[in-house]
């Protein structure tokens, strides 16, 4: 047994000769004395080496740039960058949509069947609240009369009265059709002459003013605290989207635009938080 193992590692050390003739003359040009395992040596080594030399090039040269899968730092932090924009821009776009969908909402006076059960909620519980079997004193009655006066036109309870948000009449005249949400009116009909000035009801952002077929040319205006107001069968706009107004500029003029009209007036709306209010609880028409 001892003979072919002697005879086996005896191959890793023949040594071997590695000549290079010319093909025409024969002329030795070019030997080399090798051996099995210097061969598998060198070749070992190499290979460590061009793995070496690979890994350094691509960890700590540019040329890693060059390789699918790999990108440079500053390519990394644009990438972040972009996707952290582009989280904020479709946080952005949803808004919008909704705001759309909003203004579209008020525009064609849909309204879903839930948001219908919310105001009528709404309104039941102002009813029971106004006509329960309380019974104040003469000094409670005095006290409520007061509060009642000064809170008529105040929409924002709370610490949000502190603020004083109080509208601003947007026309003076009469009222020839009020609020009904039953039959889809959520607003007032204020009747006066072609061309009156139609004014701002608070200060707020315009963030619809065109044309609507049904509603004319109508302008919707944005304020603090979710509300918003609608100015719907207008003859002229003098305000366009975006635009900044204060409480009591001139936005519009009366007329008589739109499908959905029988003479000149201004139908006005007022909605919180995406719901419809009834006008005549805050702003004095008369």
């Amino acid at each position: 047994m001892e003979k072919p193992k002697k005879k086996y590692k005896g191959k890793w050390r023949n040594h071997y000769r590695l000549v290079v003739l010319n093909d025409d003359t024969f002329e030795e040009r070019f030997s080399l004395k090798l051996t099995r395992l210097n061969v598998f040596t060198v070749t070992l080594v190499s290979a460590v080496l061009l793995v070496g030399l690979t890994t350094f090039f691509i960890a700590f040269t540019p040329i890693r740039e060059f390789i699918p899968g790999y990108s440079s730092s500053e390519v990394r932090n644009e990438t972040t960058a972009l996707l952290r924009e582009t989280d904020s821009l479709k946080a952005k776009l949803a808004l919008n949509e909704q705001q759309y969908s909003r203004i579209k909402m008020v525009l064609s006076g849909d309204i879903t069947s839930e948001e219908y059960a919310r105001i009528d909620s709404i309104a039941q519980v102002e009813t029971t609240i106004s006509l329960s079997d309380f019974a104040p004193s003469k000094e409670d009655s005095l006290l409520r009369e007061e509060v009642a006066r000064e809170d008529k036109y105040n929409l924002i309870e709370g610490a949000k009265a502190r603020t004083n948000f109080v509208f601003f009449n947007p026309l003076k005249g009469k009222i020839s059709n009020g609020y009904n949400p039953k039959e889809k009116h959520y607003g007032v009909d204020v009747t006066a002459a072609v061309n009156t000035p139609i004014k701002a009801a608070a200060a707020g952002t315009v963030i619809f003013s065109g044309w609507s077929a049904e509603t004319g040319y109508t302008i919707l205006l944005e304020h603090s605290y979710g509300l918003l107001t609608v100015y719907k069968h207008c003859g002229t706009l003098t305000k366009s989207q975006n635009d900044k107004v204060l409480a009591g500029e001139v936005i519009a003029s009366v007329g008589n635009t739109g499908e959905l009209t029988n003479g000149p007036h201004l139908h006005f709306e007022l909605w919180s938080d995406g719901y419809a209010l009834d006008p005549i609880n805050f702003i004095n028409f008369e």
